[in-house]
Protein backbone atom coordinates (compact mmCIF):
# COMPACT_ATOMS: atom_id res chain seq x y z
CA UNK A 1 0.00 0.00 0.00
CA UNK A 2 1.25 2.76 -1.15
CA UNK A 3 0.94 6.41 1.10
CA UNK A 4 0.60 9.26 -1.16
CA UNK A 5 3.02 12.36 -0.15
CA UNK A 6 -0.30 14.54 0.87
CA UNK A 7 -0.94 12.02 2.99
CA UNK A 8 2.25 11.70 4.79
CA UNK A 9 2.36 15.23 5.02
CA UNK A 10 -1.00 15.24 6.51
CA UNK A 11 -0.30 12.52 8.90
CA UNK A 12 3.29 14.75 9.51
CA UNK A 13 1.62 17.34 10.74
CA UNK A 14 -0.99 15.76 12.98
CA UNK A 15 2.02 14.30 14.67
CA UNK A 16 3.65 17.54 15.05
CA UNK A 17 0.48 19.15 16.17
CA UNK A 18 0.11 16.67 19.05
CA UNK A 19 3.76 16.55 20.37
CA UNK A 20 3.79 20.65 20.01
CA UNK A 21 0.40 20.28 22.44
CA UNK A 22 1.84 18.40 25.05
CA UNK A 23 3.32 20.07 28.03
CA UNK A 24 6.07 18.31 30.15
CA UNK A 25 3.85 17.61 32.75
CA UNK A 26 1.97 15.50 30.27
CA UNK A 27 5.02 13.97 29.18
CA UNK A 28 5.70 13.39 32.48
CA UNK A 29 2.85 11.10 33.12
CA UNK A 30 3.37 9.30 29.96
CA UNK A 31 6.61 8.23 30.81
CA UNK A 32 5.22 7.42 33.91
CA UNK A 33 3.16 5.05 33.06
CA UNK A 34 5.27 3.24 30.02
CA UNK A 35 7.95 2.76 32.80
CA UNK A 36 5.14 1.21 34.78
CA UNK A 37 4.22 -1.07 32.36
CA UNK A 38 7.66 -2.05 31.42
CA UNK A 39 8.18 -2.71 34.76
CA UNK A 40 5.32 -4.78 35.05
CA UNK A 41 6.64 -6.83 32.17
CA UNK A 42 9.80 -7.20 33.01
CA UNK A 43 8.52 -8.43 36.61
CA UNK A 44 6.47 -10.66 35.26
CA UNK A 45 9.01 -12.36 32.67
CA UNK A 46 11.46 -12.86 35.71
CA UNK A 47 9.34 -14.24 37.89
CA UNK A 48 8.08 -16.94 34.98
CA UNK A 49 11.59 -17.78 34.82
CA UNK A 50 11.77 -18.32 38.45
CA UNK A 51 9.02 -20.65 38.57
CA UNK A 52 10.22 -22.57 35.70
CA UNK A 53 13.73 -22.89 37.86
CA UNK A 54 11.58 -23.94 40.90
CA UNK A 55 9.67 -25.62 38.85
CA UNK A 56 12.46 -28.05 37.84
CA UNK A 57 14.63 -27.88 40.92
CA UNK A 58 11.27 -29.66 42.70
CA UNK A 59 11.06 -32.37 40.28
CA UNK A 60 14.16 -32.94 40.66
CA UNK A 61 13.97 -33.45 44.09
CA UNK A 62 10.78 -35.67 43.99
CA UNK A 63 12.81 -38.00 41.71
CA UNK A 64 15.59 -37.88 44.13
CA UNK A 65 13.37 -39.05 46.88
CA UNK A 66 11.56 -41.69 45.14
CA UNK A 67 15.05 -43.44 43.96
CA UNK A 68 15.77 -43.57 47.71
CA UNK A 69 12.83 -44.87 48.95
CA UNK A 70 13.43 -47.54 47.09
Amino acid sequence: MRVSPTEAASYAGSGVAVGSSLTLTDIGVIVGIATAFATFALNAFFMWRKDQRERVESDARLHEMEEHRD
